[in-house]
């Protein structure tokens, strides 16, 4: 999660436009989006919408076909603020849509499954922002669903957006090329402020029905899809600390937007950890720390990863993430030490249809490679990646992590 960026619309190519007989989208065969949810993944998917296409030359056209939301009122402003060609109320209407080939989840936790399940049973891809679920059982029925589906030229994929950061990506390649060698350490903090007010009101993402898990959820699984992903390799075990600072928190008075709510009468409860701390183990053997919580004061959207390996180290940090850090350890010691890689290049990953060097990103991009590499895996006819199975992977390390925080940090197996 991190604070979207408002870039103007204007330059970010997000006006609605029909494309004229005339237009190259015009010969490319559209794909209907229709997108459940509109508040703050909702606006930042319809970002990546609206100017994917504008930027990246697709197989196929994106056409923002509907949104849906329960609020006929405010779905259907939403719709018009964002691009949205109609509006529904009920999810089930939009699946059911025939200008509609791809249903995009943008939802609390516990109805990401009821949506996909019944998206990919009515034929439809489905895109279904992370984590994949809210308990292991129900991501084990959408992966088995999407396997399924997958034999009949449907694909599902887990929006993990950072890892279409370039440079997050580009280091990557660098693993995988065997730039650090044989790694160490893995270490990953994801570290953000927003509910260090006890008087921030109890919403959605504080409650375990809704949420299924709280920092660890929200965060920690972002930075375990992260590190498992520049590492190439499972996390096999974990040993954790999970803890709830403010255990009753003031009722929301009224719909939320964002990371922002007001408070109203009454209190209940928060039945969701306020921070995760967890050491774990690849398969390799190399060592990791993870930590994910909301209480860190000053840190708005801080997530860090370093990677240790006999040949050298890589670091990325969130809040400068045009750059990467690298350590080469075979350099001679007189001039060796971390230098700044500035991913800014043509022939970084993402960066051929951008700006020209030197001009940086922001996190909004990460959702228009989303939509790219997600539109031409549909055009390929090709699984995308990360599939549900790695969502899944995703889920039970969370699970053993309130496995072993339950049982005073025991070392637990990642079930399989």
């Amino acid at each position: 999660m991190g604070q979207p960026q408002q870039p103007d619309e204007a330059e970010a190519g997000a006006a609605v436009e029909k494309p004229t007989a005339q237009s190259p989208v015009a010969e490319k065969p559209p794909l209907g989006v229709g997108m459940v949810g509109y508040a703050f993944m909702g606006a930042a998917h319809s970002q990546g919408w609206r100017t994917v296409g504008r930027v990246f030359d697709l197989p196929r056209h994106p056409v923002l076909a509907a949104v849906c939301g329960r609020d006929g009122q405010a779905v259907r402003a939403a719709a018009d603020r964002l691009g949205w060609a109609a509006a529904e109320t009920d999810w089930r209407a939009l699946i059911t849509r025939d200008d509609v080939d791809l249903v995009d989840i943008c939802t609390p936790g516990d109805s990401h499954a009821e949506i996909a399940l019944a998206a990919l049973a009515a034929g439809k891809h489905v895109l279904c922002e992370k984590p994949l679920a809210n308990t292991v059982e129900e991501a084990e029925a959408m992966t088995e669903a999407a396997e399924a589906a997958a034999a009949r030229g449907q694909v599902a994929m887990v929006g993990f957006n950072y890892r279409r950061v370039p440079a997050t990506s580009l280091a990557r390649k660098m693993v995988a090329e065997g730039r650090l060698g044989a790694l160490r350490h893995v270490r990953v903090t994801y570290l953000q402020d927003w509910l260090v007010d006890p008087q921030f009101p109890l919403t959605w993402r504080l409650r375990k029905e809704t949420a299924g898990s709280g920092a660890l959820g929200d965060l920690g699984a972002h930075i375990v899809d992260l590190a498992q992903y520049m590492v190439g390799e499972p996390v096999v075990g974990v040993s954790a600390l999970t803890e709830t600072f403010v255990r009753e928190r003031p009722l929301p008075g009224g719909p939320t937007s964002g990371l922002s709510a007001v408070s109203a009468n009454g209190s209940g409860p928060v039945t969701v950890d306020d921070a995760a701390l967890f050491t774990g183990r690849f398969a390799s053997g190399a060592l990791a720390s993870f930590e994910a919580t909301r209480y860190a004061t000053g840190r708005k959207n801080a997530l860090r990863i370093e990677l240790n390996g006999e040949h050298g180290s890589l670091a990325f940090d969130l809040e400068r993430l045009n750059e990467l850090e690298y350590h080469d350890h075979r350099e001679p010691g007189t001039h060796a030490g971390f230098r700044r890689i500035l991913v800014t290049e043509p022939d970084h990953p993402y960066l051929e249809a951008w700006w020209p060097p030197g001009h940086g990103l922001g996190y909004e991009h990460t959702f228009v490679h989303q939509a790219r590499d997600l539109v031409t895996a549909i055009a390929e006819g090709r699984a995308p990646v990360p599939s549900f199975a790695d969502g899944l992977q995703v889920q039970r390390v969370l699970a053993a992590v309130e496995e072993s925080a339950a049982k005073n940090s025991v070392y637990t197996p990642i079930a399989s």
